[in-house]
């Protein structure tokens, strides 16, 4: 994963500081790619650890076509609290502590932190224990699931992109136009937060599959190694669904940045040495893409260093 090591050290010495939507202000740069040979293994970063479980979830929770966080808090997977809740705080039913600007706060003030903590914690056990509550405020719009699953025509119809794009890949492998696309600008409105990675192209040559990921804003220290390692996944698993081997995964990024409040932990990652990639292994036990369940998808000898905590930007 040196490639991500080099990106890291790209934005830090030559990317430009510029202020953004959350109010915490990037390093960024504009237009870059890095490519993953996924027959040398696994890309999961190894100079700190990632939690593949929620990788893994959060991917199934796509394919599922599902928009509320109450699956992923089934499945103990917190990485889309924070849009919810800030739904659930900004709203007239809402009668807790000051929230305002919850995002910023929490990260500078450790007894309001304290009390963010404990009001997102009780917010998501109402979203497991009450299921009004979580149809109302864990809704989190027209986000990928969606996108993929059920895009809305113009005429009250829906668009199956991934069943359609599994079709393509067995039937028309060779058309150029096997692309899973998340960037809908009539339900932009909609969504608890645009769609970062945008579109996905799939590509097949001597029986193995290929995709590139165009991605229009990457958190690189935060988002990016997560959004390598899912897509990755998705690759493994649409080859497995229709009999390929993998290829190669590329990653093209519009602005990809590093916020302000993470360039401690960044110079800390480049100090380390990436080390042996894992692998992955899929269950053989006969179930289609939508029927995977977590533990049919394991990732194998990934021993990575210890992790570095950053916080979320909302």
């Amino acid at each position: 994963m040196q490639q991500y090591l080099d990106l890291l050290n790209k934005i830090l010495t030559e990317g430009t500081d510029k202020s953004d939507r959350t109010g915490v202000g990037t390093r960024s740069l504009f237009g870059y790619q890095m490519r993953f040979d996924l027959q040398k293994g696994f890309p999961m970063l190894t100079t700190k650890r990632l939690p593949f479980r929620l990788i893994k979830t959060e991917l199934l929770w796509f394919i599922h076509g599902d928009t509320n966080i109450r699956y992923l808090l089934e499945h103990n997977n917190h990485i889309w609290d924070e849009w919810a809740f800030e739904k659930w705080v900004k709203s007239s039913d809402y009668h807790g502590p000051d929230m305002t600007d919850f995002g910023i706060r929490s990260t500078q003030d450790e007894a309001f932190n304290a009390v963010y903590q404990e009001q997102k914690q009780q917010f998501c056990e109402r979203i497991l224990n009450d299921q009004a509550f979580a149809k109302r405020y864990g809704e989190l719009g027209d986000v990928y699931g969606k996108q993929w699953r059920h895009w809305e025509t113009r005429d009250g119809k829906e668009i199956d992109q991934l069943s359609l794009l599994i079709d393509q890949l067995k039937n028309t492998p060779d058309s150029r136009r096997m692309i899973l696309s998340a960037w809908n600008p009539e339900d932009i409105p909609n969504m608890a937060l645009p769609p970062c990675h945008t579109l996905s192209q799939y590509y097949v040559v001597d029986g193995k599959l290929s995709c590139q990921l165009y991605q229009r804003s990457g958190d690189v220290f935060l988002g990016v190694p997560f959004n390598i390692a899912s897509y990755a996944l998705l690759t493994h698993l649409l080859a497995r669904e229709v009999g390929l081997e993998v290829g190669e995964f590329i990653h093209t990024f519009g602005d990809v940045h590093i916020y302000n409040n993470h360039f401690d932990q960044v110079r800390e990652q480049l100090t380390r040495t990436p080390g042996e990639l894992p692998t992955l292994e899929i269950a053989d036990n006969g179930r289609s893409l939508f029927e995977l369940e977590s533990d049919d998808i394991q990732l194998r000898n990934y021993h990575p260093q210890k992790s570095i905590k950053a916080p979320v930007a909302v």
